[in-house]
């Protein structure tokens, strides 16, 4: 069984193509979940656009820069809601598991981000639960996750690095172009980074270990959105090759060539059979 997610920075609701993305990318993919941030639209206007992905219930946090919305598939519980973070524990009919998800869009100021990080690392102390980490960080996690404008510094990432490390979450790659944003702008003026991205501890890999991240085209938004499709491990079964004894003493092994069995169908010499 597949469950998939949508998780962008859409950066208006309202920009020409971009919601309307939203819907046609809902209708082929059925999300579970779908997390906007920075809708750019009144709090109050949500259930409107609920209606229009045909979703089941949404919310939105105090400054309304996140939006949800859920699936009928799913019940969800609040737990933790702030201007830079939700957490909500979902429980997933079909799949009938629990999991904790956390949903962000992080602050440009990374004296600011420290209430966040801070707030991200208290639940992972005792999270036992599976555990999804996903949104906008607004900060790169490498130097080598920019390209343009002035270098990176350590300074700038090692917070967020080590509140990564420090709640055990890890990073499942992705498909598609390695920045998630882009400034805009051509030329020299251009400037690409990898601020949007999706985390899971570990015994979320180990329930769902077929994880996919693919970084979408950038429609409307100067951010791409995130599609993140999961599910169950699926054992393939190979017949392995086994060699019996008998069949050495067949006239075909020991003349060394071919022979004819019944219906017409050839075995060719063992001799040349490759396992």
């Amino acid at each position: 069984m597949m469950i998939k997610a949508l998780i962008w920075n859409i950066r208006s609701v309202n920009t020409q193509q971009a919601f309307p993305s939203v819907i046609n990318t809902q209708r082929e993919h059925n999300f579970f979940v779908i997390a906007l941030m920075e809708p750019f639209q009144k709090k109050g206007y949500i259930q409107r656009y609920k209606r229009r992905l045909n979703l089941e219930s949404a919310f939105s946090n105090m400054n309304g820069k996140i939006w949800l919305f859920f699936d009928v598939v799913v019940e969800w519980e609040l737990i933790v809601k702030t201007e830079q973070h939700v957490i909500v524990k979902v429980f997933h009919h079909d799949f009938g598991k629990r999991i904790m998800m956390t949903f962000v869009y992080a602050k440009c100021s990374s004296i600011e981000r420290l209430e966040l990080w801070d707030n991200l690392w208290y639940p992972a102390i005792d999270m036992e639960l599976p555990w999804l980490v996903v949104g906008d960080f607004n900060v790169v996690l490498h130097k080598d996750e920019k390209i343009g404008g002035l270098p990176v510094h350590p300074l700038e990432y090692e917070d967020f690095a080590f509140c990564v490390n420090s709640c055990g979450l890890l990073d499942q790659g992705y498909k598609g172009s390695h920045f998630t944003w882009w400034n805009g702008r051509p030329n020299t003026e251009c400037i690409f980074k990898k601020l949007d991205r999706i985390f899971v501890n570990l015994p979320f890999q180990n329930m769902l270990p077929t994880i996919e991240v693919e970084h979408l085209i950038r429609t409307g938004s100067e951010h791409a959105p995130l599609l993140m499709t999961c599910g169950e491990k699926t054992t393939n079964f190979v017949k392995p090759f086994r060699f019996l004894n008998l069949w050495t003493k067949h006239a075909y092994i020991q003349g060394g060539g071919e022979a004819e069995l019944g219906g017409g169908f050839h075995w060719r010499s063992i001799s040349n059979v490759q396992a």
